[in-house]
C-alpha cells in the first residue's frame, strides 16, 4: 500500500468525503472481485482489469495495480485463457485487509 497516495486524497477531500470514497471503492470493487472470481467475461477482461487497476492507482493500491498490468500484459500477448486471475483476487484481499486495518471507519463496510 502507498499510504502516501490515500492520506493525499485525504487532504484533498476531507476525511468524511474520504470514508466515503473508500466504502464506494470497495463497493465497486467487490463486485469486479466477485465477477473475477466466478470466471467473469472473457470479452471483457481486458476492461475489467484496466478498471480495477485505475481503481487500485487511485488509492495507493500499488501490489494490486502491478497484478492488473501484469494480467493486462499476459491478456495481450497469451489471450484470456492465460490470466492468472488468483493472483488478482490475492492482491486485492491484501489491501483490503490492510486498508480495513488502517482505516477503522470501513469496519462496516464491505
Amino acid at each position: 500500500m502507498d499510504w502516501t497516495r490515500l492520506d493525499e486524497l485525504r487532504a484533498e477531500v476531507g476525511s468524511e468525503a474520504l470514508g466515503e470514497v473508500l466504502a464506494l471503492f470497495l463497493e465497486e470493487t467487490d463486485d469486479m472481485a466477485l465477477r473475477l472470481a466466478g470466471g467473469g467475461n472473457r470479452a471483457t477482461l481486458g476492461d475489467d482489469l484496466h478498471f480495477m487497476k485505475g481503481a487500485a492507482l487511485n488509492l495507493g493500491f500499488d501490489k494490486l495495480a502491478d497484478a492488473c498490468r501484469a494480467a493486462e500484459t499476459v491478456l495481450r500477448a497469451d489471450g484470456p485463457e492465460a490470466v492468472d486471475i488468483s493472483t488478482i483476487l490475492d492482491s486485492y484481499s491484501v489491501a483490503k485487509a490492510e486498508l480495513h486495518a488502517r482505516e477503522p471507519a470501513l469496519s462496516g463496510a464491505a
